[in-house]
């Protein structure tokens, strides 16, 4: 059966996901949001069948058992194939990415480097590219060392030494030395393919460990939080600067939930929490090129309105569909393409495009510094943001049925112009100074008096209610309120009282457009071990930290949601806004360097 213990690679420009056995099951090009290319993933087949279509495979005749991991510190990943002879075969997988030229070569391509390990296996290569939302085979042709796949939105090209009719055929072979298969542009390939995909193989291994050797990580748990900063990385589209929420769409929420949407595009939201983790990681590559895109925003922004969400090429429109095409993530539809959340009001994007935009005028490592260029156009953000902290929006968790004033959007429209004030400070214009931090001591006095329940003693989730969701535990990482605070302390009680369901945190109790929840939202969790830790309880911190991490797929990773009642994943993947729970969480709770120093 298929689930999601997947393995993506790629290198910032296309991506793909790889199962347990070599298979490539999704992949979307030219870009993360296109048509895909393999998508048996969303098939309801399993990927041996006959008739599966949106594959890219190495069968192996006889087949037993398969292991598989990266590359260290790369997203080269390693599939060890053996059959019931004793035969074994290594497969790697990679999407080139090194410096040439003085940039970043990246291209829209994939590679495959087959060779056998033991004895001589039979193998036969099952390629076969999707079009029209696998409506239909791509259409093929193929010449003397190449075969080409008509796509909806590319042609690919397969380069390879492997004989051209044993893939076009499909026929059975045996391995009896290394192939390289080069699956890319449609364009002739220059040189030898296996002396060149050696190359780029080396090349590549080579730029992410340089990468990593970059970050400053936690003396704990750096396997995972070195994974989680790769795969969030290859969640950029580094082109436009552009961050996704995942790679894929419809993976729903919980089994036959109707809850499936597509996150292959740029939430204003997710990528502000992306950039924040690396940060603390000391990538500063991803938020200077998405800054880059806030830019080209909000230059593009009437009178500074701001959606959620938008394209990685900036799109602004991106109407909500189904396919009918495909039957959905183990048959369970529909499958969605687009998302309405882009016709959304979520009013907490002001703050998130303002505080992504602050670092840039304190931060002297930045190839480009903030000007004043730059705050006067923030200012347009943050006067939206001051004239909708106190009005309806759908909230960070998207309703679309209802609307209210989300305490958690107020506090980001209050962090907003708190930051403003402090960039005017750091600009030396005193004025805006005492503009923006006035308009912030409005706000606060705004939530204070609407959003906290004199009779409960505590926060609530909107203003004048009573209801409770996991985002208030973001009061004290946005500082607007200290973990000591009485009224934080008796809030986070609350929520743990309330939305704790054994070791996970739901984001909210009460139903919502499609029923009450069953699983829960990863990243609510994380918010909830930091939470343990402001309290005091480190050591259960600490524990469920362990747990959560137990719970990755092989390939260290996370979806967004998890079942309470069993543990199983759900929901699209690889999740950002899980990976930066991860990461914030070991930061918080390792023990430091100095321990062992």
């Amino acid at each position: 059966m298929i689930d999601l213990d997947l393995a993506p690679i790629g290198n910032c420009s296309i991506s793909s996901l790889i199962d347990r056995q070599g298979r490539h099951i999704w992949c979307c090009a030219p870009r993360v949001d296109s048509d895909p290319v393999f998508s048996t993933l969303l098939s309801g087949k399993e990927p041996e069948a006959e008739d599966a279509i949106g594959i890219w495979a190495v069968d192996v005749e006889g087949f037993t058992q398969a292991s598989q991991a990266y590359l260290r510190n790369t997203p080269i990943l390693r599939t060890e194939v053996e059959d019931v002879s004793g035969n074994a075969l290594e497969i790697l997988d990679f999407a080139p990415r090194y410096r040439q030229s003085g940039r970043v070569y990246r291209p829209t391509s994939m590679i495959r480097l087959i060779r056998p390990l033991a004895g001589t296996p039979m193998i036969r290569i099952r390629l076969r590219p999707a079009a029209e939302w696998a409506a239909r085979a791509a259409e093929r042709t193929s010449g003397s060392n190449h075969i080409r796949y008509i796509c909806s939105d590319v042609t690919l090209r397969l380069t390879t030494d492997c004989p051209v009719s044993h893939i076009f055929t499909e026929r059975w072979f045996r391995l009896e030395e290394p192939l390289s298969l080069f699956l890319g542009p449609d364009e002739p390939f220059d040189g030898d393919v296996s002396s060149t995909c050696a190359r780029m193989l080396a090349d590549t291994r080579r730029y992410w460990m340089e990468w990593v050797r970059t970050l400053a990580v936690p003396l704990e748990w750096q396997e995972a939080v070195i994974r989680a900063a790769i795969t969030l990385k290859l969640c950029a589209y580094e082109e436009t600067g552009a961050i996704v929420a995942a790679l894929t769409t419809s993976i729903p929420e919980h089994a036959d939930s109707g809850r499936n949407w597509d996150y292959r595009y740029c939430w204003v939201r997710d990528a502000y929490y992306v950039v924040q983790a690396l940060n603390r990681l000391g990538a500063v590559d991803i938020l200077e090129n998405y800054l880059t895109f806030l830019r080209n925003l909000v230059a593009r922004a009437k009178n500074g309105k701001v959606q959620p969400v938008y394209g990685v090429g900036l799109e602004p429109a991106l109407r909500e569909r189904i396919v009918d095409t495909l039957p959905g993530y183990r048959g369970m539809g529909p499958v969605r393409v687009g998302n309405q959340a882009h016709e959304h009001d979520q009013h907490d994007v002001y703050g998130q495009i303002v505080l992504s935009n602050v670092q840039a005028f304190f931060d002297s490592r930045l190839l480009r510094t903030a000007t004043v260029e730059d705050f006067r156009a923030l200012e347009e953000v943050g006067e939206r943001a001051f004239a909708l902290h106190d009005k309806p929006d759908a909230g960070l968790w998207e309703f679309r049925t209802r609307a209210s004033v989300h305490t958690y959007s107020s506090v980001m429209c209050w962090a907003a112009c708190d930051r403003l004030a402090n960039a005017a400070a750091a600009m030396g214009l005193t004025d805006r100074l005492e503009l923006w931090a006035g308009r912030a001591a409005a706000v606060r006095k705004a939530i204070e008096e609407r959003a906290f329940d004199d009779k409960l003693g505590r926060y609530a989730a909107s203003f004048e209610g009573e209801e409770l969701d996991a985002s208030l535990l973001q009061l004290v990482d946005l500082r607007f309120l200290s973990h000591d605070d009485p009224h934080y302390r008796a809030t986070f009680t609350a929520i743990e009282h309330e939305l704790r369901r054994g070791s996970h945190l739901l984001r909210y109790a009460i139903p919502d457009d499609f029923g009450a929840p069953q699983t829960a939202f990863n990243f609510c969790t994380f918010w909830f071990i930091e939470a343990l830790h402001l309290a005091g309880r480190t050591e259960e911190a600490r524990s469920l930290f362990e747990e959560m991490l137990s719970r990755r797929t092989h390939a260290g990773l996370f979806t967004e949601d998890i079942s309470f009642a069993d543990g199983e994943l759900w929901g699209n993947y690889p999740q950002t806004y899980s990976l930066v729970g991860l990461i914030n969480c070991a930061v918080l709770l390792s023990r430091p360097w100095s321990s062992v120093r």
